[in-house]
């Protein structure tokens, strides 16, 4: 064994999850990739990423895609940990801390990151309607126009909702696109 200091981490390359601050993931990322340059610590600290997924969002009746965060106040760091590199990475503005076990933190699989690797570069965005089960609302659009329902589905990859309609006394479900309806305020 060599002398000098031990590393009390598994020096494996791998990913971790940074907690930082909800809104500040990019400055995070970057200042972390700065870091990592600045410091010499481009064999030990490989990849940053803040993973973003194209939505779909619905306001005011408006459809807009945005690339949206998956997972609010969370960065993926790809590293060797080891003391040196958790300090680097600890002290960095807007970092709370890493995701772990107590003070140790916990390497995320292999499948977990390409998984949120797949739905990073998913081509079909997912569509954000801001609607729950149960809520009624008022059809704007097609040939319900006019008539209340409750909303019973919703199916975010389509953009589609199914709405429970009563008509000649009995309640009938129809699909509709989510454009086609608005909250009742």
């Amino acid at each position: 064994m060599a002398k000098g200091k031990q590393n009390r981490y598994d020096d494996r390359r791998a990913w971790y999850v940074i907690h930082t601050y909800a809104g500040y993931e990019d400055q995070v990322a970057k200042e972390i990739q700065e870091r990592a340059k600045g410091v010499d610590m481009a064999n030990k600290v490989y990849n940053v990423m803040v993973p973003k997924e194209k939505t779909v969002v619905i306001k005011n009746g408006k459809r807009r895609t945005v690339m949206q965060k998956i997972f609010q106040g969370y960065v993926l760091v790809e590293m060797r940990l080891s003391d040196e590199t958790w300090f680097i990475i600890r002290n960095t503005p807007g970092v709370t801390g890493f995701v772990g076990t107590s003070t140790t933190p916990t390497p995320v699989s292999e499948k977990e990151i390409a998984a949120i690797k797949k739905r990073m570069g998913a081509e079909e965005p997912r569509h954000d309607i801001d609607l729950q089960i149960g809520e009624v609302v008022n059809i704007v659009d097609g040939p319900f126009k006019g008539f209340e329902g409750s909303v019973s589905e919703i199916d975010h990859e389509k953009g589609k909702i199914k709405v429970m309609v009563s008509m000649f006394g009995r309640d009938t479900s129809v699909e509709l696109d989510a454009l086609q309806v608005k909250k009742l305020s």
